[in-house]
């Protein structure tokens, strides 16, 4: 992927509403359980955005869709994290929704409850290749390809970003949602793409293997780059079939792990386009993870919501 390219970052992907239920211990069936439960701002594609706003990448754009009810809302929620909305207004479809279970236990690990509603109806009528202008990387939510129209929309992108000489990274997104699309139709997507940044699981299912170092290094001979993330166990970056580096997690003390792929993903990604080589991107990377999981939420905290990460902060120390 070249490196330290002046332009903006363009993320294509999902824009939902997180619902995070924070427990502690089992789910009692039948009954209550007591928990924290919040409505917060989400979706891959927009957290990544909004993390990359964060790391310092100047001019960071969002193509999503939402419903037409949410438009407004989801639009000043991404613009005071500093990214641009370029938002579909579905009039049909709902804005996804997420319920994001997370065991307030040590791990801090979450269960997704998905509802893609408008996400996923991205479909080609609401690409232009103009929205390439004064782009110099192309970040795409594997969420996409887990429908026809927004897998067709990917493409789309892809053949306008590469007819441009304009490197392309993919966060596969769902180790749960990759069997349904079947793990060679997902390969023969990611030859066209020159980042590929999936989690641990990820990695290992779409290479076939437990290790998953071994799974970088036989990914990384189908996409140039491959970065893959393991929480608490760091990165690995690999490239033409070797791991070139391992970088080590940031202590942290997890409180919801919610988006801390993201956060990772877009930290690099404003590293790589500063300049940064890709090992050095993925440290920039593991700190910006670090900070996710100390936070409620899958996106920066930041001062226009004091009230919400304050009370949290109250409720759930």
């Amino acid at each position: 992927m070249t490196r330290g390219r002046a332009g903006a970052l363009l993320v294509v992907g999902d824009v939902v509403d997180d619902v995070v239920v924070r427990h502690r211990g089992p789910l009692a069936t039948g009954t209550d359980t007591a928990a924290v439960i919040r409505t917060l701002p989400g979706g891959a594609g927009a957290n990544v955005a909004c993390w990359a706003a964060d790391a310092g990448c100047p001019d960071v754009r969002l193509l999503g869709r939402v419903g037409a009810d949410a438009a407004d809302r989801h639009a000043r929620e991404l613009a005071s994290a500093g990214v641009r909305p370029l938002l579909v207004a579905d009039t049909e479809a709902a804005t996804g929704t997420v319920i994001c279970l997370v065991d307030k236990g040590s791990s801090a690990e979450r269960t997704f409850l998905t509802d893609s509603g408008a996400s996923l109806r991205l479909e080609p009528a609401d690409w232009s290749d103009a929205l390439l202008d004064g782009v110099a990387g192309l970040h795409l939510s594997g969420y996409l390809l887990f429908s026809e129209p927004s897998r067709a929309l990917a493409g789309l992108a892809v053949t306008a970003a590469r007819a441009r000489g304009i490197p392309v990274s993919l966060d596969p997104a769902s180790a749960g949602f990759l069997p349904r699309l079947g793990v060679d139709r997902f390969l023969e997507f990611a030859k066209r793409l020159d980042v590929l940044l999936p989690s641990r699981d990820e990695a290992c299912l779409l290479a076939g293997v437990s290790d998953w170092a071994d799974a970088a290094a036989r990914l990384s001979g189908i996409v140039p780059w491959v970065v893959a993330k393991s929480g608490a166990h760091g990165a690995l970056v690999a490239r033409s079939g070797s791991v070139l580096g391992r970088v080590p997690a940031v202590p942290a003390t997890p409180r919801d792990t919610t988006g801390a792929g993201d956060a990772f993903t877009g930290a690099f990604l404003a590293a790589l386009l500063a300049g940064a080589d890709p090992v050095a991107a993925a440290e920039a990377g593991c700190g910006a993870g670090a900070r996710a999981v100390e936070q409620v939420g899958a996106r920066p905290a930041r001062p226009s919501r004091p009230a919400a990460r304050e009370g949290l902060s109250r409720a759930e120390s």
